[in-house]
């Protein structure tokens, strides 16, 4: 008997987690929280402890401090919390659309997956905020400063950036569609395959940002700067930028191999007109052979080299997309295991992660389309982990 309780004792501590521990820090259902619809909390009003899932549409919530408060799947929709202070506070999965945020404290807040479509940032502090995943769509966020905030996949179509300041910003594969970027400062950014089209840059600033696969199609770049950018590729861009890399592509490459044959052609014709020797005439023309011969290797030589970057930027693209996809796999796996108050099996689940981080550094270091292919790899068997957690929880009746 003595060593059954133990044992028993062992086992409650290992569900303990996927119940009360977990309902305490986890998500919860939105709405399903405190019902504080159009309440005004200002002016010192006492908030619930708990305000996860909470319904707060309309509330107001002015001036106040919300510093590390869990709002995790919280209901803000129209909500006002102009000069808030939500530094370090989560809102991952929350709904501020329409929500009105002007001059708020938003540093270190964490928001992924969060919605914040129409809502109002004007002036926002946000330095080190994570926006993984969010939807901005038409958001206004005039003037607001985004230091080394996390965009990465964020949506930011139609959204107001005008004078922002986005130095060191994580905006891979983010898409800013039509957004209004003029004289947005994206110093350092990383914005490798991020969505540009149609964009407002004039007078922008790349300094030294990684813009490697970031479309530009459409974009009017007038005076915007690219200082020391990386891997910048400005083919159907509008306008004219400034301090633009020397091999940076601006353009459709119209050049071709004849364009060299005719420049030698009339060296050929003002020797001919001035010597006329047959001599002099043949060594003009083996001149012209010879450079035509070294322009068409190197023409050759240069065409190739295009083919395998563009390979390499194809196939490396594909696998960020799929390493993109199975990290969302594993985000909507968590969540809806927070949601129903469960814990998947230890082994499976930290083997998916442990493949997750596994296919990004492979995808960090690969140089070729063939060490590319250890990311296929670490996916293909994160995805079976993933697998393995999912049947072990419907076995238990776990998830819906």
């Amino acid at each position: 008997m003595r060593r059954i309780i133990p044992l028993v004792l062992t086992l409650l501590f290992l569900l303990v987690p996927a119940t009360a521990v977990e309902a305490a820090a986890g998500p919860c259902k939105p709405g399903s929280g405190p019902k504080l619809r159009g309440k005004d909390l200002t002016n010192g009003a006492t908030l619930p402890p708990d305000l996860r899932c909470a319904d707060l549409t309309g509330a107001k919530l002015d001036e106040v401090d919300l510093t590390q408060k869990d709002l995790t799947g919280a209901i803000l929709r129209g909500a006002s919390l102009k000069e808030a202070d939500l530094t370090q506070a989560y809102v991952e999965y929350a709904d501020l659309r329409g929500a009105d945020l002007t001059d708020a404290d938003l540093g270190q807040m964490r928001a992924k997956q969060a919605d914040f479509r129409g809502a109002i940032l004007i002036d926002v502090q946000a330095g080190q905020a994570q926006f993984p995943h969010a939807d901005l769509t038409k958001a206004v966020l005039t003037r607001a400063v985004l230091t080394q905030a996390n965009f990465t996949d964020a949506t930011l179509v139609d959204v107001d950036l005008s004078d922002g300041t986005l130095g060191q910003i994580k905006g891979r594969t983010a898409d800013f569609t039509r957004a209004k970027l003029k004289e947005a400062k994206f110093g350092q950014a990383e914005l490798q395959h991020a969505v540009l089209k149609d964009a407002d840059l004039r007078e922008a600033e790349f300094t030294q940002a990684e813009l490697d696969g970031a479309d530009f199609h459409g974009a009017n770049i007038d005076k915007a700067t690219f200082v020391q950018a990386d891997d910048v590729n400005l083919t159907g861009a509008r306008g004219e930028g400034e301090n633009i890399p020397e091999d940076a592509i601006v353009g459709e490459d119209t050049s071709d191999d004849d364009t060299g044959d005719d420049t030698g052609g009339d060296g050929i014709g003002g020797g001919t007109g001035r010597g006329g020797l047959p001599a002099g005439l043949m060594l003009v023309i083996l001149s012209a052979f010879g450079l035509s011969l070294t322009l068409l290797v190197w023409g050759v030589t240069h065409r190739r080299k295009a083919r395998t970057a563009a390979e390499m930027a194809a196939v490396r693209h594909a696998a960020e997309e799929d390493v993109t996809r199975f990290g969302e796999e594993i985000d909507a796996l968590d969540f809806d295991m927070k949601i129903d108050q469960l814990s998947g099996p230890a082994h499976e689940w930290q083997a998916a992660l442990d493949a997750y981080d596994a296919a990004k550094q492979v995808l960090h270091v690969a140089q070729t389309p063939y060490e590319l292919r250890g990311v296929a790899t670490a996916v293909e068997q994160g995805r079976r982990a993933l697998d393995q957690v999912r049947a072990r929880l419907s076995d238990t009746g776990g998830l819906r």
